[in-house]
């Protein structure tokens, strides 16, 4: 299986070369995005059969000729290889229809096999050297689709941002291989796994290896270049990298941290259970203040980010106070949120993407009335509305169940840092959760209900079928998703047992596809007789109207609630809508203000309202440091205007330290 996989991921990365021979732009667009799907779809078979399987090994000899690469596949590889390559098969689906609307589709055909072809190389690296090259392959391929469009206005500004990120998470995890690796200097994942570090090399590993996948993932408070990258690339990649890269960030995670590292203390979980409960409370603040749609759905997945983390930081707590079937669940729980994420992310930025072909706009200000226009769009997207606000019977909303069963299961661990961590993360992610809700209220209410606020909203048409297709595909997986959620947490049952040791019930042997993750006189959650009771409700209720309501013809005017001017400005903006959301919590956490200018009187001239809001982590922790970084390289700007004496005494002066130090080590 490895070699086909690995075959597979090399066609991958050569079909777009493949494509750009060919000088008609819609040749290569069937090429590139055709190949990609048929792929993606057979390496995503691939990686369903892997969670079965016994892991495999494979040794290439590729980078350094006498030492080779080396490639696994083992449960938690293929899981993730099925997450990766269901989105890029989505992706490449969808851009089969929406490519027709790229303006430089060069720029973006070049490397768009080469991200998913880097991802999948990500995932079945097992030694250091293969893992950061592939690494730093898609972080420069994705940074190239990020700057596809570099003329539109800040989008250069979002590339250069991502790169300096990616570069900081490369060498962070760089260093973290070094340590893992030891005094031995051996980079294969065996001998890590092997001779596995304790005491303080542990703990700085597994900050750098906390600190490398975060910065990629979302994490606050690395998250900054996320809602800026995101909405910059086509609306297709911007699903790869927020529904799909991000995952490789969380797969990197696992392998360094419940694989690589073994057991780590448990003050590791505090600090995980920290970041992911304020990262997902944060994540939808932010994504509440936005009116571009994108950047809403960019700083969404920060929010979701969040909560997977506090899954993985409850195992890690779990398995420190030595309750497997406890980290079995939580580990369950962030995976099965994992491919949730992907599904119903992917979904959204497929309609927001239709939106934006549609009417050539992504400000929910300038939209309005689209679900008379495209109805099968607004039918989808309110599909992944619900799976991301967490409401039954959709997937989003089980494996949120499931970390909050996690929380209730021990929420009474010994160690003074769960006594504190995990209540506050169970109350941190139902508001979070709340949050998410009214957050897809707004984007949904704004972008789709009420009248068109603009001409092309009002002119807008529905997209292409390839598009369509997509987004209906997703909306099911989100809906099959809740409603037999066992056969997921069946099928992680072997990634839990590789990294855990043990793995929860089997689910899928129990009546009328019920779901009890430990017990059921804990809990228990049926989608199936929820979608049943639902369905039938509301026919019911259709049927009871036009049965019963009277069928005589009333002519009326249409209530205006209070507002006789038809204006579609009277009805509320996204700005509106987020203000009581925007005074209770942005006013302390964003420094959000609101500036009212009112004209004297005899003037006629309109009053102006000014909303501002900034994000904390950027003023005071990146803004200062660029601050230095610029004072200092202003100061040494000197030193390209030295004579070459000068430079040779400096060149003396640094060796000379040099052997000192030497000397005073030895």
């Amino acid at each position: 299986m490895l070699p086909l996989v690995l075959a597979g991921t090399a066609v991958l990365l050569a079909s777009g070369l493949a494509g750009l021979r060919r000088a008609a732009p819609d040749a290569a667009r069937r090429i590139v995005y055709g190949s990609s799907l048929g792929l993606c779809a057979a390496l995503a078979l691939a990686g369903l059969a892997a969670l079965g399987a016994p892991p495999t090994v494979l040794r290439l000899p590729l980078f350094v000729p006498w030492v080779g690469a080396w490639f696994r596949l083992d449960p938690l590889a293929g899981f993730f290889l099925f997450v990766v390559n269901l989105g890029g098969a989505g992706a490449s689906l969808y851009g089969l229809g929406y490519g027709r609307h790229e303006p430089t589709p060069e720029r973006v055909l070049a490397f768009y096999p080469a991200f998913l072809a880097a991802m999948n190389l990500v995932l079945l690296a097992a030694d250091a050297f293969g893992f950061l090259f592939a690494w730093e392959l898609m972080s420069v391929t994705s940074w190239a689709l990020v700057v596809a469009h570099h003329h539109e206005p800040g989008n250069r500004r979002a590339g250069f941002l991502y790169l300096l990120m990616a570069t900081l998470s490369g060498l962070a995890l760089l260093l973290a291989f070094g340590l893992l690796a030891g005094p031995a200097g051996d980079y294969g994942f065996a001998a890590m796994r092997a001779a596995r570090p304790a005491g303080g090399a542990a703990a700085l590993a597994l900050l750098l290896a906390l600190a490398g996948t975060g910065a990629k993932a979302g994490l606050m408070p690395l998250h900054a270049w996320l809602p800026e990258a995101h909405p910059a690339a086509p609306s297709h990649v911007s699903a790869l990298m927020s529904g799909v890269m991000t995952k490789v960030a969380v797969y990197a995670f696992i392998r360094i941290v419940f694989d690589l590292l073994g057991g780590p203390p448990w003050w590791a979980a505090v600090v995980v259970l920290a970041l992911g409960g304020a990262t997902a409370v944060l994540g939808v603040l932010q994504a509440l203040l936005q009116r571009d749609l994108k950047r809403l759905l960019a700083y969404s997945t920060v929010e979701n980010i969040g909560i997977v983390f506090i899954g993985l930081g409850l195992a890690m707590a779990f398995r420190a106070d030595g309750d497997p079937i406890g980290a079995a669940l939580a580990l369950t729980a962030a995976l099965f949120h994992v491919f949730n994420h992907a599904v119903f992310k992917s979904l959204l930025f497929y309609g927001a993407g239709a939106v934006q072909a549609a009417t050539g706009s992504r400000d929910m200000d300038a939209l309005g009335g689209l679900i008379h226009r495209m109805r099968l769009t607004s039918f989808a997207v309110l599909v992944g509305c619900g799976a991301i606000s967490a409401l039954p019977p959709l997937n989003g909303f089980v494996s949120e169940w499931l970390t909050f069963q996690a929380i209730l299961l021990h929420p009474d661990l010994p160690q003074w840092g769960f006594k504190v961590m995990l209540p506050a993360d169970g109350a941190l992610l139902a508001l979070a959760a709340a949050l998410a809700a009214a957050c897809f209220v707004k984007a949904y209410g704004i972008t789709f209900l009420g009248r068109p606020r603009s001409q092309a909203a009002a002119t807008a048409m529905e997209v292409d079928g390839f598009s369509r297709a997509t987004m209906a595909g997703f909306a099911a997986l989100c809906l099959l998703g809740g409603i037999f959620p066992g056969v997921m947490i069946d099928a992680l049952a072997p990634v839990a047992h590789a990294l855990l040791g043990t793995r929860l019930p089997a689910q899928l042997a129990l009546p009328w596809v019920t779901v009890v993750p430990v017990a059921a006189a804990r809990s228990s959650y049926n989608g199936l007789l929820i979608f049943l009771f639902i369905a039938t409700a509301t026919s019911l209720t259709v049927l009871a109207i036009h049965r019963f309501a009277s069928h005589a013809v009333r002519r009326s005017p249409a209530w205006d609630c209070g507002f006789p001017d038809p204006s579609p400005a009277t009805q509320y903006t996204a700005d509106s809508f987020a203000q009581p959301i925007r005074r209770v919590f942005a006013a302390s956490l964003f420094r959000a203000r609101e500036v009212v200018t009112m004209p004297p009187p005899g003037d006629t001239g309109p009053a102006t309202i000014e909303k501002t809001f900034c994000d904390p982590f950027w003023d005071w922790g990146y803004a200062p440091v660029a601050g230095w970084i610029d004072r200092a390289a202003t100061t040494l700007n000197v030193l390209q205007f030295l004579t070459i004496r000068r430079y040779l005494s400096f060149v003396f002066l640094a060796l000379v330290t040099l052997l000192l130090a030497v000397a005073l080590w030895g």
